[in-house]
């Protein structure tokens, strides 16, 4: 979950597609918060290590726009 500004889900979805290069972008849904201030962002990536989901974990903590990953 992040701000509702342009670009947050297209960078999510660039993210994913770093740590997931077969991320199929049709499959993310999104859904504003009910002020419409925050963007819910989900993403299906196939993850091949433990590693690999810690490092997107922290990649997506870490990007300025991002204010929660689960």
């Amino acid at each position: 979950m992040g701000a509702n500004v342009d670009g947050f889900a297209d960078a999510v979805i660039a993210i994913a597609r770093r740590f997931d290069p077969a991320f199929d972008a049709a499959r993310v849904a999104t859904r504003p918060s009910k002020g419409n201030k925050y963007l819910g962002v989900t993403i299906t990536i196939t993850a091949t290590s433990r590693e690999q989901l810690d490092e997107l974990y922290r990649t997506l903590s870490t990007h300025p726009l991002v204010k929660v990953v689960l």
